[in-house]
Protein backbone atom coordinates (compact mmCIF):
# COMPACT_ATOMS: atom_id res chain seq x y z
CA UNK A 1 0.00 0.00 0.00
CA UNK A 2 1.24 3.45 -0.87
CA UNK A 3 0.02 6.69 0.72
CA UNK A 4 1.19 10.16 -0.14
CA UNK A 5 2.86 11.30 3.12
CA UNK A 6 2.79 14.92 2.02
CA UNK A 7 -0.99 14.95 2.09
CA UNK A 8 -1.47 12.82 5.18
CA UNK A 9 -2.16 15.89 7.31
CA UNK A 10 -4.88 17.00 4.85
CA UNK A 11 -6.46 13.57 5.07
CA UNK A 12 -6.38 13.66 8.87
CA UNK A 13 -7.85 17.15 8.97
CA UNK A 14 -10.57 16.20 6.50
CA UNK A 15 -11.53 13.17 8.56
CA UNK A 16 -11.68 15.26 11.74
CA UNK A 17 -13.79 17.91 10.02
CA UNK A 18 -16.11 15.28 8.60
CA UNK A 19 -16.69 13.78 12.03
CA UNK A 20 -17.39 17.22 13.50
CA UNK A 21 -19.67 18.33 10.65
CA UNK A 22 -22.16 21.02 11.63
CA UNK A 23 -25.74 20.08 12.46
CA UNK A 24 -28.58 21.25 10.25
CA UNK A 25 -30.87 24.00 11.45
CA UNK A 26 -34.45 22.72 11.72
CA UNK A 27 -37.15 24.46 9.65
CA UNK A 28 -39.66 26.69 11.47
CA UNK A 29 -42.12 24.81 13.66
CA UNK A 30 -45.81 24.68 12.81
CA UNK A 31 -46.67 27.22 15.50
CA UNK A 32 -43.91 29.60 14.42
CA UNK A 33 -44.97 29.30 10.80
CA UNK A 34 -48.59 29.96 11.69
CA UNK A 35 -47.67 33.07 13.70
CA UNK A 36 -45.51 34.37 10.88
CA UNK A 37 -47.77 33.59 7.92
CA UNK A 38 -51.13 34.31 9.62
CA UNK A 39 -50.04 37.12 11.92
CA UNK A 40 -53.08 39.22 10.93
CA UNK A 41 -55.54 36.33 11.22
CA UNK A 42 -57.33 35.85 14.54
CA UNK A 43 -58.38 32.20 14.47
CA UNK A 44 -61.59 31.81 16.53
CA UNK A 45 -62.19 29.06 19.05
CA UNK A 46 -65.22 27.82 17.07
CA UNK A 47 -66.62 28.30 13.61
CA UNK A 48 -68.56 31.54 13.23
CA UNK A 49 -71.18 29.98 10.95
CA UNK A 50 -73.46 27.49 12.65
CA UNK A 51 -74.79 24.28 11.15
CA UNK A 52 -72.14 21.76 12.19
CA UNK A 53 -71.60 19.57 15.21
CA UNK A 54 -68.80 20.56 17.56
CA UNK A 55 -67.05 17.20 17.45
CA UNK A 56 -63.87 15.90 15.85
CA UNK A 57 -64.00 15.45 12.09
CA UNK A 58 -64.52 11.83 11.08
CA UNK A 59 -63.61 10.08 7.86
CA UNK A 60 -65.64 7.98 5.42
CA UNK A 61 -68.05 10.78 4.51
CA UNK A 62 -68.98 8.96 1.31
CA UNK A 63 -70.86 6.33 3.34
CA UNK A 64 -73.15 9.04 4.74
CA UNK A 65 -75.01 9.14 1.40
CA UNK A 66 -75.84 5.42 1.76
CA UNK A 67 -75.50 4.74 -1.97
CA UNK A 68 -73.44 1.63 -2.89
CA UNK A 69 -73.55 2.54 -6.58
CA UNK A 70 -72.05 5.92 -5.90
CA UNK A 71 -69.36 4.37 -3.70
CA UNK A 72 -68.46 1.98 -6.51
CA UNK A 73 -68.22 4.84 -9.02
CA UNK A 74 -65.82 6.73 -6.76
CA UNK A 75 -63.65 3.63 -6.47
CA UNK A 76 -63.68 3.29 -10.26
CA UNK A 77 -62.60 6.90 -10.70
CA UNK A 78 -59.76 6.46 -8.20
CA UNK A 79 -58.54 3.46 -10.18
CA UNK A 80 -58.85 4.82 -13.72
CA UNK A 81 -58.92 8.63 -13.68
CA UNK A 82 -56.08 9.91 -15.87
CA UNK A 83 -55.42 13.09 -13.89
CA UNK A 84 -55.07 11.11 -10.67
CA UNK A 85 -52.62 8.74 -12.33
CA UNK A 86 -50.57 11.78 -13.32
CA UNK A 87 -50.60 12.95 -9.68
CA UNK A 88 -49.41 9.49 -8.59
CA UNK A 89 -46.57 9.71 -11.10
CA UNK A 90 -45.48 12.98 -9.50
CA UNK A 91 -45.15 11.15 -6.17
CA UNK A 92 -42.96 8.52 -7.81
CA UNK A 93 -40.91 11.30 -9.40
CA UNK A 94 -40.43 13.09 -6.06
CA UNK A 95 -39.37 9.79 -4.46
CA UNK A 96 -36.71 9.34 -7.14
CA UNK A 97 -35.51 12.93 -6.64
CA UNK A 98 -35.04 12.14 -2.94
CA UNK A 99 -32.90 9.16 -3.87
CA UNK A 100 -30.81 11.36 -6.16
CA UNK A 101 -30.37 13.95 -3.41
CA UNK A 102 -29.31 11.27 -0.92
CA UNK A 103 -26.76 9.66 -3.24
CA UNK A 104 -23.87 12.12 -2.54
CA UNK A 105 -23.94 11.13 1.14
CA UNK A 106 -22.56 7.74 0.08
CA UNK A 107 -19.23 7.04 -1.62
CA UNK A 108 -19.03 7.17 -5.39
CA UNK A 109 -17.14 4.19 -6.82
CA UNK A 110 -16.00 3.74 -10.41
CA UNK A 111 -14.10 1.10 -12.31
CA UNK A 112 -12.11 1.53 -15.52
CA UNK A 113 -10.17 -0.96 -17.60
CA UNK A 114 -7.71 -0.82 -20.50
CA UNK A 115 -6.48 -3.50 -22.84
CA UNK A 116 -4.23 -2.87 -25.83
CA UNK A 117 -3.45 -6.45 -26.77
CA UNK A 118 -0.08 -8.12 -27.34
CA UNK A 119 2.88 -5.99 -28.29
CA UNK A 120 3.80 -8.42 -31.07
CA UNK A 121 0.45 -7.90 -32.75
CA UNK A 122 0.84 -4.17 -33.05
CA UNK A 123 -0.85 -3.20 -29.80
CA UNK A 124 0.69 -1.25 -26.98
CA UNK A 125 0.92 -4.30 -24.80
CA UNK A 126 -0.47 -2.36 -21.79
CA UNK A 127 -3.37 -3.80 -19.75
CA UNK A 128 -4.79 -2.61 -16.49
CA UNK A 129 -7.70 -2.13 -14.14
CA UNK A 130 -8.29 1.11 -12.24
CA UNK A 131 -10.63 1.48 -9.23
CA UNK A 132 -11.57 4.93 -7.92
CA UNK A 133 -13.74 5.97 -4.97
CA UNK A 134 -14.61 9.45 -3.70
CA UNK A 135 -16.74 10.90 -0.92
CA UNK A 136 -17.53 14.52 -0.22
CA UNK A 137 -17.37 15.33 3.50
CA UNK A 138 -20.60 17.23 4.02
CA UNK A 139 -19.09 19.41 6.72
CA UNK A 140 -21.33 22.44 6.17
CA UNK A 141 -24.49 20.43 5.46
CA UNK A 142 -24.91 21.35 1.81
CA UNK A 143 -25.76 17.80 0.73
CA UNK A 144 -27.82 17.09 3.83
CA UNK A 145 -29.82 20.27 3.33
CA UNK A 146 -30.52 19.16 -0.24
CA UNK A 147 -31.60 15.76 0.96
CA UNK A 148 -33.87 17.28 3.62
CA UNK A 149 -35.43 19.59 1.01
CA UNK A 150 -36.10 16.65 -1.30
CA UNK A 151 -37.67 14.71 1.57
CA UNK A 152 -39.94 17.63 2.45
CA UNK A 153 -40.85 18.00 -1.21
CA UNK A 154 -41.79 14.32 -1.34
CA UNK A 155 -44.04 14.77 1.69
CA UNK A 156 -45.66 17.80 0.03
CA UNK A 157 -46.31 15.90 -3.21
CA UNK A 158 -47.78 13.00 -1.24
CA UNK A 159 -50.14 15.47 0.44
CA UNK A 160 -51.01 16.89 -2.98
CA UNK A 161 -51.88 13.40 -4.12
CA UNK A 162 -54.09 12.84 -1.06
CA UNK A 163 -55.92 16.10 -1.76
CA UNK A 164 -56.27 15.18 -5.43
CA UNK A 165 -57.93 11.89 -4.42
CA UNK A 166 -60.32 13.72 -2.11
CA UNK A 167 -61.10 16.32 -4.76
CA UNK A 168 -61.73 13.63 -7.37
CA UNK A 169 -64.10 11.78 -5.03
CA UNK A 170 -65.97 15.01 -4.32
CA UNK A 171 -66.19 15.85 -8.03
CA UNK A 172 -67.57 12.41 -8.87
CA UNK A 173 -70.23 12.70 -6.17
CA UNK A 174 -71.28 16.18 -7.27
CA UNK A 175 -71.33 15.11 -10.93
CA UNK A 176 -73.55 12.17 -9.94
CA UNK A 177 -76.00 14.55 -8.27
CA UNK A 178 -75.90 16.94 -11.24
CA UNK A 179 -76.79 14.09 -13.61
CA UNK A 180 -79.68 13.02 -11.40
CA UNK A 181 -80.92 16.59 -11.09
CA UNK A 182 -80.79 17.09 -14.86
CA UNK A 183 -83.00 14.04 -15.36
CA UNK A 184 -85.49 15.23 -12.75
CA UNK A 185 -85.55 18.72 -14.26
CA UNK A 186 -86.43 17.15 -17.58
CA UNK A 187 -89.30 15.23 -15.99
CA UNK A 188 -90.72 18.46 -14.54
CA UNK A 189 -90.42 20.16 -17.93
CA UNK A 190 -92.13 17.22 -19.66
CA UNK A 191 -95.04 17.41 -17.20
CA UNK A 192 -95.35 21.16 -17.82
CA UNK A 193 -95.18 20.56 -21.58
CA UNK A 194 -97.98 18.00 -21.40
CA UNK A 195 -100.18 20.41 -19.43
CA UNK A 196 -99.38 23.22 -21.87
CA UNK A 197 -100.21 21.01 -24.87
CA UNK A 198 -103.53 20.08 -23.25
CA UNK A 199 -104.36 23.79 -22.95
CA UNK A 200 -103.34 24.27 -26.58
CA UNK A 201 -105.71 21.52 -27.72
CA UNK A 202 -108.50 22.98 -25.62
CA UNK A 203 -108.03 26.45 -27.11
CA UNK A 204 -108.03 24.97 -30.63
CA UNK A 205 -111.24 23.05 -29.90
CA UNK A 206 -112.90 26.20 -28.61
CA UNK A 207 -111.84 28.11 -31.69
CA UNK A 208 -113.25 25.36 -33.88
CA UNK A 209 -116.64 25.46 -32.21
CA UNK A 210 -116.70 29.26 -32.19
CA UNK A 211 -116.15 29.79 -28.46
CA UNK A 212 -112.52 30.95 -28.65
CA UNK A 213 -110.20 33.27 -30.54
CA UNK A 214 -106.97 32.98 -32.49
CA UNK A 215 -104.95 35.05 -30.00
CA UNK A 216 -105.51 32.51 -27.24
CA UNK A 217 -104.57 29.70 -29.64
CA UNK A 218 -101.34 31.51 -30.63
CA UNK A 219 -100.46 32.16 -26.98
CA UNK A 220 -101.08 28.49 -26.10
CA UNK A 221 -98.88 27.35 -28.98
CA UNK A 222 -96.13 29.76 -27.98
CA UNK A 223 -96.17 28.52 -24.37
CA UNK A 224 -96.07 24.89 -25.51
CA UNK A 225 -93.18 25.69 -27.85
CA UNK A 226 -91.23 27.28 -25.01
CA UNK A 227 -91.68 24.21 -22.84
CA UNK A 228 -90.73 21.98 -25.76
CA UNK A 229 -87.50 23.93 -26.22
CA UNK A 230 -86.82 23.69 -22.47
CA UNK A 231 -87.22 19.93 -22.57
CA UNK A 232 -84.69 19.66 -25.37
CA UNK A 233 -82.20 21.87 -23.54
CA UNK A 234 -82.54 19.74 -20.41
CA UNK A 235 -82.04 16.55 -22.43
CA UNK A 236 -78.76 17.97 -23.73
CA UNK A 237 -77.78 19.09 -20.22
CA UNK A 238 -78.40 15.59 -18.90
CA UNK A 239 -76.33 14.04 -21.69
CA UNK A 240 -73.46 16.44 -20.97
CA UNK A 241 -73.66 15.66 -17.25
CA UNK A 242 -73.46 11.93 -17.99
CA UNK A 243 -70.51 12.44 -20.32
CA UNK A 244 -68.68 14.52 -17.71
CA UNK A 245 -69.21 11.75 -15.17
CA UNK A 246 -68.00 9.09 -17.59
CA UNK A 247 -64.83 11.08 -18.31
CA UNK A 248 -64.10 11.24 -14.58
CA UNK A 249 -64.44 7.46 -14.45
CA UNK A 250 -62.10 6.95 -17.37
CA UNK A 251 -64.90 5.62 -19.59
CA UNK A 252 -65.78 6.59 -23.12
CA UNK A 253 -68.19 9.59 -23.01
CA UNK A 254 -71.23 7.87 -24.52
CA UNK A 255 -73.80 9.38 -22.11
CA UNK A 256 -75.01 5.87 -21.35
CA UNK A 257 -74.21 5.53 -17.65
CA UNK A 258 -77.23 4.69 -15.50
CA UNK A 259 -77.86 7.07 -12.60
CA UNK A 260 -80.41 7.07 -9.81
CA UNK A 261 -83.91 8.42 -10.39
CA UNK A 262 -84.03 10.56 -7.25
CA UNK A 263 -81.70 12.70 -5.22
CA UNK A 264 -80.35 11.45 -1.92
CA UNK A 265 -81.60 12.96 1.29
CA UNK A 266 -79.09 15.37 2.88
CA UNK A 267 -77.17 13.60 5.66
CA UNK A 268 -77.40 14.77 9.25
CA UNK A 269 -75.20 17.69 10.39
CA UNK A 270 -71.55 16.68 10.33
CA UNK A 271 -68.81 17.03 12.96
CA UNK A 272 -66.73 20.05 11.98
CA UNK A 273 -64.00 20.09 14.63
CA UNK A 274 -62.19 23.30 15.58
CA UNK A 275 -60.74 25.95 13.25
CA UNK A 276 -57.32 25.53 14.86
CA UNK A 277 -57.29 21.85 13.86
CA UNK A 278 -58.08 22.50 10.21
CA UNK A 279 -54.54 23.51 9.25
CA UNK A 280 -53.19 20.25 10.65
CA UNK A 281 -55.69 18.09 8.76
CA UNK A 282 -56.21 19.45 5.25
CA UNK A 283 -53.78 17.86 2.79
CA UNK A 284 -53.37 20.99 0.67
CA UNK A 285 -52.40 23.05 3.74
CA UNK A 286 -50.02 20.31 4.86
CA UNK A 287 -48.43 20.35 1.40
CA UNK A 288 -47.95 24.13 1.63
CA UNK A 289 -46.42 23.74 5.10
CA UNK A 290 -43.91 21.13 3.88
CA UNK A 291 -42.96 23.35 0.95
CA UNK A 292 -42.03 26.06 3.43
CA UNK A 293 -39.73 23.56 5.16
CA UNK A 294 -38.25 22.53 1.80
CA UNK A 295 -37.62 26.17 0.90
CA UNK A 296 -35.89 26.69 4.27
CA UNK A 297 -33.58 23.76 3.55
CA UNK A 298 -32.83 25.14 0.08
CA UNK A 299 -31.66 28.36 1.72
CA UNK A 300 -29.31 26.37 3.94
CA UNK A 301 -28.08 24.46 0.91
CA UNK A 302 -27.33 27.70 -0.96
CA UNK A 303 -25.47 29.20 2.00
CA UNK A 304 -23.38 26.07 2.46
CA UNK A 305 -22.45 26.15 -1.24
CA UNK A 306 -20.41 29.31 -0.58
CA UNK A 307 -18.05 27.36 1.72
CA UNK A 308 -15.14 25.09 0.72
CA UNK A 309 -15.82 21.51 -0.34
CA UNK A 310 -13.64 18.83 1.20
CA UNK A 311 -13.55 15.32 -0.19
CA UNK A 312 -11.80 12.03 0.31
CA UNK A 313 -10.49 9.90 -2.53
CA UNK A 314 -9.18 6.38 -2.74
CA UNK A 315 -7.93 4.44 -5.71
CA UNK A 316 -6.21 1.31 -6.77
CA UNK A 317 -4.76 0.00 -9.98
CA UNK A 318 -3.30 -3.15 -11.39
CA UNK A 319 -1.24 -2.83 -14.60
CA UNK A 320 0.56 -5.36 -16.76
CA UNK A 321 2.73 -4.68 -19.78
CA UNK A 322 4.60 -6.63 -22.45
CA UNK A 323 6.88 -3.65 -22.99
CA UNK A 324 7.75 -2.29 -19.54
CA UNK A 325 9.09 -4.24 -16.61
CA UNK A 326 6.90 -3.54 -13.56
CA UNK A 327 8.04 -4.05 -10.01
CA UNK A 328 5.90 -6.49 -8.03
CA UNK A 329 5.88 -4.34 -4.93
CA UNK A 330 4.11 -1.47 -6.67
CA UNK A 331 1.61 -3.50 -8.60
CA UNK A 332 -1.20 -3.46 -7.63
CA UNK A 333 -1.04 0.05 -6.18
CA UNK A 334 -3.42 1.65 -3.67
CA UNK A 335 -3.66 5.26 -2.67
CA UNK A 336 -5.71 7.56 -0.44
CA UNK A 337 -6.01 11.32 -0.45
CA UNK A 338 -8.09 14.38 0.26
CA UNK A 339 -9.01 17.44 -1.76
CA UNK A 340 -10.30 20.90 -1.02
CA UNK A 341 -12.10 23.26 -3.39
CA UNK A 342 -12.90 26.74 -2.15
CA UNK A 343 -14.95 29.14 -4.30
CA UNK A 344 -13.07 32.45 -4.32
CA UNK A 345 -14.85 34.54 -6.92
CA UNK A 346 -17.83 33.69 -9.11
CA UNK A 347 -19.21 37.12 -9.87
CA UNK A 348 -21.67 37.11 -7.00
CA UNK A 349 -23.54 34.08 -8.32
CA UNK A 350 -23.44 32.17 -5.03
CA UNK A 351 -24.79 35.09 -3.00
CA UNK A 352 -27.45 35.66 -5.62
CA UNK A 353 -28.44 32.01 -5.28
CA UNK A 354 -28.92 32.55 -1.54
CA UNK A 355 -31.11 35.56 -2.26
CA UNK A 356 -33.14 33.55 -4.76
CA UNK A 357 -33.73 30.74 -2.27
CA UNK A 358 -34.63 33.28 0.43
CA UNK A 359 -37.21 34.85 -1.87
CA UNK A 360 -38.58 31.38 -2.63
CA UNK A 361 -38.95 30.78 1.09
CA UNK A 362 -40.94 34.01 1.44
CA UNK A 363 -43.10 32.90 -1.47
CA UNK A 364 -43.71 29.52 0.20
CA UNK A 365 -44.74 31.23 3.45
CA UNK A 366 -47.17 33.44 1.54
CA UNK A 367 -48.55 30.39 -0.27
CA UNK A 368 -49.07 28.69 3.08
CA UNK A 369 -50.99 31.72 4.35
CA UNK A 370 -53.12 31.71 1.21
CA UNK A 371 -53.88 27.99 1.57
CA UNK A 372 -54.81 28.43 5.23
CA UNK A 373 -57.11 31.38 4.61
CA UNK A 374 -58.70 29.59 1.66
CA UNK A 375 -59.35 26.57 3.89
CA UNK A 376 -61.03 28.70 6.56
CA UNK A 377 -63.09 30.51 3.92
CA UNK A 378 -64.28 27.30 2.28
CA UNK A 379 -65.51 25.84 5.57
CA UNK A 380 -67.29 29.02 6.64
CA UNK A 381 -68.85 29.44 3.18
CA UNK A 382 -70.07 25.84 3.08
CA UNK A 383 -71.60 26.12 6.55
CA UNK A 384 -73.32 29.39 5.69
CA UNK A 385 -74.58 27.98 2.39
CA UNK A 386 -76.08 24.96 4.17
CA UNK A 387 -78.06 27.19 6.50
CA UNK A 388 -79.27 29.46 3.67
CA UNK A 389 -80.23 26.54 1.43
CA UNK A 390 -82.10 24.82 4.24
CA UNK A 391 -84.12 27.99 4.87
CA UNK A 392 -84.74 28.46 1.15
CA UNK A 393 -85.93 24.89 0.77
CA UNK A 394 -88.54 25.39 3.50
CA UNK A 395 -89.80 28.52 1.71
CA UNK A 396 -89.86 26.80 -1.69
CA UNK A 397 -91.75 23.79 -0.34
CA UNK A 398 -94.51 26.16 0.76
CA UNK A 399 -94.30 28.04 -2.56
CA UNK A 400 -94.75 24.84 -4.57
CA UNK A 401 -97.77 23.84 -2.47
CA UNK A 402 -99.33 27.28 -2.92
CA UNK A 403 -98.74 27.22 -6.68
CA UNK A 404 -100.24 23.74 -6.97
CA UNK A 405 -103.33 24.92 -5.14
CA UNK A 406 -103.52 28.10 -7.22
CA UNK A 407 -103.30 26.08 -10.46
CA UNK A 408 -105.99 23.70 -9.29
CA UNK A 409 -108.35 26.60 -8.47
CA UNK A 410 -107.58 28.33 -11.78
CA UNK A 411 -108.51 25.20 -13.72
CA UNK A 412 -111.77 24.89 -11.84
CA UNK A 413 -112.61 28.54 -12.50
CA UNK A 414 -111.66 28.12 -16.14
CA UNK A 415 -113.99 25.14 -16.55
CA UNK A 416 -116.91 27.07 -15.10
CA UNK A 417 -116.05 30.14 -17.15
CA UNK A 418 -115.16 32.52 -14.28
CA UNK A 419 -111.57 33.09 -15.53
CA UNK A 420 -109.74 32.93 -18.83
CA UNK A 421 -107.05 30.62 -20.24
CA UNK A 422 -104.24 33.12 -19.63
CA UNK A 423 -104.69 32.76 -15.88
CA UNK A 424 -104.31 28.99 -16.12
CA UNK A 425 -101.18 29.35 -18.25
CA UNK A 426 -99.64 31.85 -15.85
CA UNK A 427 -100.32 29.58 -12.90
CA UNK A 428 -98.77 26.65 -14.82
CA UNK A 429 -95.63 28.65 -15.55
CA UNK A 430 -95.37 29.75 -11.90
CA UNK A 431 -95.69 26.18 -10.67
CA UNK A 432 -93.04 24.99 -13.13
CA UNK A 433 -90.65 27.75 -12.01
CA UNK A 434 -91.21 26.94 -8.32
CA UNK A 435 -90.66 23.21 -8.80
CA UNK A 436 -87.57 23.84 -10.88
CA UNK A 437 -86.09 26.21 -8.31
CA UNK A 438 -86.83 23.80 -5.47
CA UNK A 439 -85.07 20.98 -7.29
CA UNK A 440 -82.07 23.24 -7.95
CA UNK A 441 -81.86 24.07 -4.24
CA UNK A 442 -82.05 20.39 -3.34
CA UNK A 443 -79.13 19.70 -5.68
CA UNK A 444 -77.19 22.66 -4.26
CA UNK A 445 -77.79 21.32 -0.76
CA UNK A 446 -76.08 18.07 -1.62
CA UNK A 447 -73.27 19.81 -3.49
CA UNK A 448 -72.59 22.13 -0.54
CA UNK A 449 -72.51 19.17 1.80
CA UNK A 450 -69.83 17.60 -0.38
CA UNK A 451 -67.99 20.94 -0.44
CA UNK A 452 -68.10 21.00 3.36
CA UNK A 453 -66.67 17.50 3.59
CA UNK A 454 -63.85 18.46 1.24
CA UNK A 455 -63.20 21.76 3.02
CA UNK A 456 -62.90 19.99 6.38
CA UNK A 457 -60.24 17.67 5.00
CA UNK A 458 -61.93 14.47 6.11
CA UNK A 459 -61.32 11.31 4.12
CA UNK A 460 -63.95 9.59 2.02
CA UNK A 461 -62.79 6.04 2.76
CA UNK A 462 -62.66 3.89 5.90
CA UNK A 463 -59.46 4.52 7.93
CA UNK A 464 -57.80 1.27 6.80
CA UNK A 465 -58.44 2.05 3.14
CA UNK A 466 -57.11 5.60 3.62
CA UNK A 467 -53.85 4.27 5.05
CA UNK A 468 -53.46 1.89 2.11
CA UNK A 469 -54.22 4.67 -0.38
CA UNK A 470 -51.60 6.94 1.20
CA UNK A 471 -48.88 4.35 0.50
CA UNK A 472 -50.16 3.37 -2.94
CA UNK A 473 -48.03 5.79 -5.04
CA UNK A 474 -44.80 4.66 -3.38
CA UNK A 475 -45.81 1.00 -3.67
CA UNK A 476 -46.54 1.44 -7.37
CA UNK A 477 -43.14 3.06 -7.80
Amino acid sequence: MSVDRGSSWILAAALAAGVAGCALKPPPSRDDLRQDALAHTDIPAAWRASGGVAQSVTGDWLASFNDPTLTALVAEAIAYNADLRAAAALVEQASAYLQVASAPLLPSVGLAGISSGKASSGGGGLNGVFLHASLELDIWGRVRYGEAAAREQLTAVQADFAYARQSLAATVVKSWFVAIEAGLQREIAVEALQSSEALQRLSEDRLRIGNGNEQLVAEARANAGSFRDTVRQLELARENALRALELLLGRYPAAEIAVATRLASPPQPVPVGLPSQLLERRPDVIAAERRVAAAFDRVGEARAARLPKIGLTAGGSSISSDVFVLKDRTNPTWGFGANLLAPLFQGGALQAQVEIRTAEQKQAVAAYASAGLRAFGEVESALSAEIALRDRLAVLDATVRDNERALELARIQFRVGSTDQRTVEQRLISLYAARTTRLQVQGQQLAQRVNLYLALGGGFEPPVAQAEAASAPRANS
